[in-house]
């Protein structure tokens, strides 16, 4: 085997987030993907981790996603404790009370037990594609009175089951019990489905904390409410990749650089709360930087951020218009002057292999594919030198679309990168921590993984006035907060312009996104817009009745969006 100092380091960096779901005035989760994902790729992200001892990948958690985990598993606890009520409809029907009577609501229970990906969650199992199949059929205002209690709670029953990760299905009893019973569950069956959900999101934060505790991985984050930093400092960076973008009404976000600011102190103190120390990485929203964006996450203390590799492609050539030709150029650390920080830019081809093409093949030979290609470059590139590949990608989107969530591929992939004689798997501190040398990034054009723009969060007519109610709202609260007395009130009315803040109402305007999808989340940034409003005691501006994106009527529950392979 070749020595240690010879070998190309190759990081996985898993961005681990959800936007908040909750609705701002009920209470209520409106969409159940954190605890999903959370039973299913969390917990299958965790196991692999610990299942091989030579694994190394940097895991980063979104504050927001942090926090809907602990209140989650908080409430499922409570319910299981003293009856409280869930905090999600979908996990309601593994409670003990029936079904909601009102048809529209009984509907639209049975269209969710549908949301799962058909090949690999609904036909792997003969129970629950018969039960889908009925549902399918009854699933029509005029047919739902037809779908009996028991119906739709069996049917529930097997979405959760198919929700779980593969590494759970392999090892826990109660499951391999239920998915041999089949159907006609009781409300004790599905009581101890719901235990095991609240254990399982309960012990993923944990899980974590133990394997960086341990070395095994290295934990990061994102600023609290995952907004794109270069937005929040300039609208006009966004013209450096689109010159001739159209820019929201306003010139600019309000304060901005003050926000921004206390999204990464924030971040910090989130992390820090979760997992007992503080982060020396930031995976910035979307991988969107600035000059100005990575000015600020140096002065957090940060040691190292990361983006993709369009918009280090798109940097070089504001200095030299042949930089970007050259192939050395690529995977290695960048760093730009005054800042002591680091920047790594992920191989967008590699990752995006991961997350939208090896789904389709046999695991082995994925990772066969996925090792040549890293061989091939630890070939190119000088051995014991500068250059390190960072492959980034979500952390939960693309393994439903994986025969058994990508338990093969997962587990094959660290195992043959640890072992391999060319290639080094580590974290990025321990890039660091070797020695390797930052290049010189004279200049930085503002960008995004996303084809290296900003255009996922601003231009399109919808989007801009998005950024305009926002706007509005934050001079609002700019206003009544310089008055406010009460430490408490200031805080929580932070809180919740953080909220509105999110980079994920943004991404979802657009006609290019499915109507139902803009929909949901149109209808949930106007409620958080409008329980900012609330806190503020204002009322709240008439434009907030009304959708942002025209065309689109009432929201209705769609199909599990896979939105990207980053962000």
């Amino acid at each position: 085997m070749a020595a240690a100092a010879t070998r190309l380091p190759v990081i996985l960096l898993w961005h681990m987030h959800q936007p908040q779901y909750r609705d701002a005035l009920t209470g209520q989760y409106e969409l159940p993907w954190t605890y999903l994902h959370a039973v299913k790729d969390y917990t299958d992200m965790a196991a692999h981790l610990e299942g091989s001892s030579a694994a190394r990948a940097v895991v980063n958690f979104t504050p927001l996603l942090i926090e809907q985990l602990d209140e989650i598993a908080r409430r499922i606890a409570e319910h299981l404790e003293a009856g409280a009520p869930l905090p999600d409809p979908m996990l309601a029907l593994l409670g003990p009370d029936p079904v909601p009577m009102e048809p529209a609501q009984r509907l639209e229970l049975l269209r969710g037990c549908l949301r799962a990906q058909r090949k690999q969650m609904i036909e792997r199992f003969g129970p629950y594609l018969e039960l889908a199949t009925i549902a399918e059929t009854l699933g029509t205002p005029e047919r739902i009175p037809y779908a009996s209690d028991q119906f739709i709670h069996d049917l529930a029953v097997w979405y959760h089951l198919a929700w779980l990760g593969e590494t759970v299905r392999r090892t826990d009893p109660l499951v391999a019990r239920l998915t041999e019973r089949g159907r006609d569950f009781s409300a004790a069956h599905r009581r101890d489905l719901l235990s095991l959900i609240g254990e399982l999101v309960g012990q993923v934060l944990p899980r974590y904390r133990r394997l960086a505790e341990a070395g095994r991985c290295e934990l990061s984050v994102t600023p609290y409410g995952h907004p794109i930093l270069p937005l929040l400092l300039d609208f006009r960076c966004a013209r450096d990749a689109v010159p001739e973008m159209p820019l929201p009404r306003h010139a600019a976000y309000p304060g901005g650089a003050a926000r921004a600011a206390w999204h990464v102190e924030e971040g910090i103190r989130v992390f820090e709360r979760a997992f007992g120390h503080r982060p020396a990485g930031c995976w910035p929203a979307e991988g969107a930087i600035s000059a100005a964006a990575l000015q600020l996450l140096a002065a957090g203390g940060f040691r190292w951020a990361a983006s993709g590799a369009a918009v280090l492609r798109g940097s070089l050539e504001l200095t030299d218009q042949q930089a970007p030709l050259d192939p050395l150029a690529f995977s290695r650390p960048y760093r730009l002057a005054g800042t002591g920080m680091d920047c790594f830019f992920r191989d967008d081809m590699l990752s995006d292999l991961i997350g939208f093409t090896y789904a389709t093949w046999h695991g082995d030979d994925a990772v066969a594919n996925l090792t040549n290609e890293l061989t091939q470059l630890a070939r190119r590139y000088e051995p014991g030198g500068n250059h390190a590949v960072l492959i980034a990608l979500d952390g939960e989107n693309a393994w439903e679309h994986y025969p058994f969530n990508g338990f093969y591929f997962l587990r094959a992939l660290y195992e043959k990168l640890a072992e391999h004689p060319e290639l080094e798997l580590m974290t990025l501190s321990e890039c660091l921590a070797r020695g390797i040398q930052p290049a010189p990034l004279p200049q930085v054009m503002a960008g995004s993984w996303v084809h290296g723009t900003l255009a996922t969060w601003m231009g399109d007519a919808a989007k801009n006035r998005a950024w305009d109610l926002l706007c509005d709202a934050k001079g609002a609260y700019d206003r009544v907060t310089a008055e406010l007395r009460d430490p408490a009130e200031r805080a929580a009315a932070g809180r919740q312009l953080a909220l509105c803040e999110s980079s994920d109402w943004f991404w979802w305007f657009g006609d290019y996104n499915p109507a139902d999808a803009v929909s949901q989340f149109d209808r949930l940034y106007r409620r958080q817009l409008l329980v900012l409003y609330r806190r503020l005691n204002l009322a709240p501006p008439p434009e907030l009745a009304l959708p942002i994106s025209e065309g689109h009527g009432a929201p209705e529950h769609g199909g599990v969006m896979r939105r990207a392979t980053a962000g």
